[in-house]
């Protein structure tokens, strides 16, 4: 997983890919940061997990359950999330902000909670490249947030890129899993 820095053939494009969709206006009282990773996995079965607001719980794993208001997922709609024990907030209140099914963008801001993520709101973009010669998933997250009284920026960004880091390596496991499941069951099909 890289932050968004260096830049050679591959930074470039991730670079690229940020500029395009990575955009957060940014108050002085904020702090921000864009992670990306590489997934062993094809985009249509990373984006079969990420686009899943209704179920977080699937990859990420402080989320214990969840529950969306009205049932419809769509641009405006609420979940209210909860989170596993042991981590300084149980609920999260999150409206969907963003979801292209076409070029895999998911945008959310929390409205909610009890938590001290003020002004929080992220963009997951996917991209499809080539890993190792098979079809495989950039993935880049980005978010924008209050820097809490008492932290700095960077203890800010430390914190949250550390749950995002989590989050990130979670999806990446699950999908490469169900990617080699999937490979062996056609082989198995045969």
């Amino acid at each position: 997983m890289t932050i968004s820095g260096d830049c050679d053939s591959a930074d470039f494009l991730e670079n690229d890919y940020i500029k395009r969709h990575h955009k957060h206006e940014v108050r002085a009282d904020q702090c921000t940061s864009s992670l990306v990773k590489r997934i062993k996995a094809p985009v249509h079965l990373v984006w079969s997990l990420v686009r899943r607001f209704d179920q977080p719980q699937k990859y990420k794993p402080f989320v214990s359950g969840c529950n969306v208001q009205g049932g419809d997922l769509e641009i405006g709609s609420v979940r209210e999330v909860n989170v596993r024990s042991g981590l300084p907030a149980t609920t999260s209140t999150e409206r969907l902000e963003l979801l292209n099914e076409e070029e895999h963008i998911l945008g959310m801001r929390i409205v909610g909670g009890d938590h001290r993520l003020q002004n929080y709101s992220s963009v997951i973009t996917l991209h499809p490249e080539i890993i190792e010669g098979r079809p495989g998933t950039l993935v880049i997250e980005s978010f924008v947030v209050d820097v809490p009284d008492g932290n700095t920026r960077e203890e800010t960004c430390y914190f949250v890129e550390a749950f995002i880091k989590c989050n990130l390596k979670s999806l990446a496991d699950i999908s490469e899993r169900l990617t080699v499941q999937d490979r062996t069951d056609s082989i198995a099909q045969v």
